[in-house]
């Protein structure tokens, strides 16, 4: 069950809160439907429900807040808007990275692919995805963890009729299944066809929470459609009459030869037409908008028709008709009725036969009769299903009509340190842009080395880096740092992670994981960048410029620490400032900012000098160091006592601090 109580979100300035005081509950095995105007507040409604919105309130998802619940992807399945995934990013390769974020196997891909009918495009990339495949990859996103709610904004909006039944058909079946299925929609027939019960928002206010038969009954105009080669006509005769009885009729003329007639019946429209001689191809009773005030899709207020229906094909039928309506499917009993089978095109269902269609005895009614989907609902004195029936719900008639869906997830993986970092090596492999970054680094760092080379003038160390004088770092540096800022700019740009806790979590496991794997992808760039310029030195020039330097191990350790640190400068610059530029931009800080002011300090008059280092750090363990540690120990901190060295472990140290600091005051709040 879902529980919203006082959702209120903080008003801007002068302007009033777009959601104020709203309080609903979503009830397990029922499909409820959002409804309200484009600016009511139903998308507010829900980011402030998930907690992706600052504001007032509470929601209790089975008793427990959001941030109260440790795996919140097993509690409710999110689909917002578009799919947050790389534009080059394949289908199956987003949905294995959300396995990978969700903690599940990743033979769920495969499963859930099949029932939302994506597996001959599981290879098509998501920018080149249309509205409908878009909105059965957010459907599979949703459905990956095996949640027991569904909260969806707006899911139909967009879809073809085929599309829209099929999408609420999947909804219908989790429901069945002892799930809870909350949606917004604008269009109020949509909510009366396919929810249990429908919650109406108005101004960022709860107006009314009905079932979705009293919702019908009590807000929705009953009409009367039209149709006639002559409807001009028609329309102007009907309302001459109505003013003449001092009946209040509204006549709308609509695309064609179409006519909506408010505050009619199918008898007197006919028997007008019938003694004036007008011809008319159909004669309908509709379930109309919810007044004029409210804004219906693009469709118009010929979209989807939902009640009975007559179809005449002559004026002397009219009038043998006037008296009677045939029944629509909606009226027929629940068990012989799916949702699938509901009528969900613009067109009135067209009686079974003409002999049907004009029987006199048959009953004639004014009220307004909604065919709402049957297949799964509950009445409120009835319970729906709970999540341990949903074996005996799977094997009812009812259930056997409707879509399939992913099986349960019976065994739920443990929490694993593995989990963050399995979710990295996904999100890099998944596109081509770290591997086009490494290629165009060790394309331009051969080039350049070749070019200084023919210059002169450059020692054989920055030889090998492809590293010039005026530059304030080598291209391996750059690419390595680029590819860092990418790992958490990429995040913000393209949210993979957005369904769970907001945009891009702020947990340290994944930092780590981003963190390892931005120094192992620094140190491959590293090593294939000098043995690339070695190479290529070679082929040009011969030995002579190939040859290893005599101090090459702490040439070799000061520049993987110069790649390495780039890496991680920018993995937390991006993580900082939520941008890839940002964390590009701290990189190059480094060199150009903070090395000269480190310079600065250190060319001061120096009273006392770090003599004798080594031997007090073997003085501090008492014994001798294992393995020469103390003699790396000491070389490490002769490349920190460096310029460029004891510039970016300051920048680093600086980063990570601020960090911390962001990601312990998001937990706060």
């Amino acid at each position: 069950m879902i529980q919203a109580i006082g959702l209120t979100s903080n008003p801007r300035k002068e302007l009033p809160p777009a959601v104020d005081d709203v309080s609903f509950e979503a009830r397990p095995g029922r499909v409820t439907a959002l409804l309200g105007a484009p600016g009511a507040g139903k998308t507010t409604t829900l980011r402030l429900m998930l907690e992706l919105q600052r504001g007032r309130g509470i929601t209790y998802f089975r008793g427990r807040p959001l941030h109260r619940i440790a795996h919140p992807s097993r509690e409710v399945g999110v689909l917002l808007s578009e799919v947050p995934g790389h534009p080059a990013r394949t289908i199956r390769g987003q949905l294995g990275m959300v396995c990978a974020a969700v903690g599940v196997p990743i033979r769920r891909v495969d499963e859930v692919i099949e029932v939302v009918g994506l597996v001959s495009l599981c290879d098509e990339r998501l920018g080149t995805l249309s509205r409908g495949m878009d909105r059965r990859l957010g459907l599979a996103c949703a459905l990956l963890s095996d949640p027991h709610a569904l909260v969806l904004d707006d899911p139909a909006g967009g879809l073809s009729v085929t599309e829209g039944r099929w999408l609420h058909g999947i909804l219908r079946a989790h429901a069945a299944h002892g799930g809870t299925v909350l949606f917004s929609t604008d269009d109020p027939k949509e909510a009366a066809r396919t929810a249990d019960r429908v919650i109406t928002l108005e101004g960022g206010r709860l107006v009314a929470d009905q079932e979705a038969a009293d919702f019908a009954r009590t807000r929705l105009r009953p009409r009367v459609a039209v149709r006639s080669p002559h409807a001009a006509r028609l329309g102007a005769l009907l309302a001459k009459e109505a003013r003449a009885a001092q009946r209040s009729v509204e006549v709308v003329r609509e695309d064609g030869n179409r006519l909506a007639v408010y505050g009619s019946t199918c008898a007197d429209i006919g028997e007008t037409a019938f003694r004036h001689g007008i011809l008319v191809h159909q004669l309908a009773d509709e379930t109309g908008d919810m007044g004029p005030h409210a804004t219906l899709p693009a469709e118009g207020l010929a979209s989807a028709t939902v009640v009975t229906s007559a179809l005449l094909t002559s004026a002397s039928a009219t009038s043998t008709s006037a008296t009677s309506t045939s029944t629509d499917d909606a009226d027929a009993p629940m068990d012989d009725a799916p949702m699938d089978d509901a009528p969900m095109d613009d067109a009135s269902t067209e009686d079974a036969s003409t002999e049907d269609a004009s029987t006199e005895d048959a009953p004639t009614t004014d009220e307004p009769v909604t065919a709402v989907a049957a297949t799964g609902a509950h009445t409120p004195d009835e319970p729906g299903p709970t999540a341990e029936s949903r074996t005996r719900a799977a094997a009812s008639p009812g259930a056997r009509d409707l879509p399939k869906l992913p099986p349960p997830i019976a065994v739920r993986q443990a929490l694993s340190p593995l989990r963050p970092l399995r979710y990295e090596l996904r999100r890099a492999t998944g596109v081509g842009t770290g591997y086009l970054t490494a290629i165009t680094v060790l394309v331009s760092s051969a080039l350049l080395s070749v070019l200084l080379a023919r210059i002169g003038h450059t020692p054989q160390p920055r030889l090998l880096a492809a590293w010039p004088r005026d530059c304030p770092l080598p291209p391996a540096a750059l690419g390595a740092g680029l590819l860092g800022a990418l790992a958490f700019g990429e995040e913000f740009r393209h949210p993979a992670l957005a369904a769970d806790r907001g945009t891009v979590p702020r947990r340290l496991g994944l930092l780590a994981a981003k963190l390892l794997v931005a120094s192992v992808t620094a140190l491959a760039l590293a090593v294939l960048t000098v043995g690339c310029d070695l190479e290529m030195l070679y082929l040009v020039y011969g030995r002579d410029l190939a040859g290893v330097p005599a101090d090459w191990l702490s040439l070799s350790a000061s520049w993987i620490g110069l790649t390495v640190g780039c890496a991680w400068a920018g993995v937390l610059a991006a993580g900082i400032f939520r941008s890839t530029t940002a964390g590009l931009a701290a990189v190059l800080a480094v060199p150009v900012v903070v090395v000269p002011l480190v310079q600065k300090t250190l060319a001061g008059p120096s009273v006392r000098k770090a003599a004798g280092f080594s031997e007090r750090l073997r003085e501090l363990l008492l014994m001798q160091w294992p393995f020469g540690g103390a003699r790396y120990i000491a070389a490490g901190a002769r490349l920190v006592a460096q310029p460029v060295g004891g510039a970016l472990m300051l920048s680093l140290t600086a980063l990570l601090c601020a960090y911390l600091l962001t990601t312990l005051r998001s937990r706060v709040r």
